[in-house]
């Protein structure tokens, strides 16, 4: 038995030995986390107190919860929280529509040159800030100057004001973060395509199956997995809209139908300094966010056997 221990003991050292310089590369990122992301959590406490910077968060009135009972009081919050939803699960659907219909275009490119440069020209908005796209939207949709509206004008109709229509701009929101991001999410279904069977497609075209059936009964049944996979996972993201996005394409007139609980947020505690209310409205969002992203693990494990640990 002492044998079998000091072997034991033996094995660990030497297992330890070996990781620890990758711990050690690790350790500088888990220093930024722990700075950036969990002292600044000691904040939170702002959330039930009527925070007054000269006194400081031990100094500052404590209140309870009288600042959650404010923000659920104020006659927008209600119409906030619906918007965000609102958008960010469109956002979700439509672009995981548009992301699995252009995987399956991609995937039945016979042409390598051709795929790749469809491939690279998809991929370049993701790596364009919004600050930048926000420019070029703002540009393009201007209801007089913009291209978009010249061509619509061109063709009879009258001009939309995508900027500054409540009825327009969440659509306006969910096209152009489609647009942005489409691309780059088709790389991990591509990626799951490569696990089917090549000899499963040899098979079905002997059989006489068309392009089509071959599409329907083995590519999209091999892509459901990291569907069903993605679509769990994305449940964590319904309270985040989108926050660089709608923070440089909204404006007042389109409060009503694009507001988000992030630009709230940021309007009453940057704008306003309301510290105390704008904390209680993050963190209500992020305690539901927290219970949203563990509810679609566990969704993520029931139907597509993924587990993180």
């Amino acid at each position: 038995m002492v044998f079998l221990s000091s072997l034991g003991g033996e094995r660990l050292r030497s297992r330890f030995r070996l990781e620890l310089p990758l711990h050690m590369m690790l350790l500088p990122g888990v220093i930024i986390v722990f700075i950036y992301h969990y002292l600044p959590m000691g904040g939170i406490i702002m959330a039930f107190e009527n925070y007054v910077p000269t006194k400081g968060m031990f100094g500052s009135p404590w209140v309870g919860w009288d600042n959650f009972t404010y923000f659920f009081s104020l006659p927008d919050t209600h119409q906030v929280i619906r918007n965000t939803v609102v958008i960010a699960v469109l956002k979700i659907v439509f672009g995981l529509i548009v992301t699995i219909g252009m995987t399956l275009l991609l995937n039945e490119i016979s042409k390598v040159w051709f795929k790749r440069s469809v491939q690279t020209l998809v991929y370049i908005p993701h790596f364009l800030s919004w600050i930048i796209l926000g420019g070029i939207l703002i540009d393009m949709l201007s209801p007089s100057e913009g291209i978009v509206n010249k061509v619509i004008t061109g063709l009879g109709f009258g001009e939309i004001f995508f900027l500054g229509d409540n009825g327009w701009f969440p659509f306006t929101l969910v096209v152009s973060d489609i647009w942005k991001e489409f691309g780059f999410s088709t790389i991990v279904y591509l990626a799951a395509l490569t696990s089917i069977n090549p000899a499963l497609y040899e098979s079905a075209a002997i059989d006489g199956a068309s392009h089509w059936r071959r599409m329907l009964h083995i590519t999209l049944p091999g892509m459901l997995p990291i569907i069903v996979l993605m679509v769990t996972l994305s449940l964590g993201s319904v309270l985040n809209a989108g926050f660089e996005q709608v923070y440089v394409l909204l404006s007042p007139q389109v409060y009503e139908s694009g507001d988000i609980i992030d630009t709230m947020v940021y309007r009453m505690g940057l704008q306003q300094m309301q510290y105390s209310a704008a904390t209680a409205i993050g963190l209500f969002k992020s305690i539901t966010s927290f219970l949203l992203i563990g509810t679609s693990y566990w969704l993520a494990y029931r139907f597509a056997n993924y587990r993180i640990f």
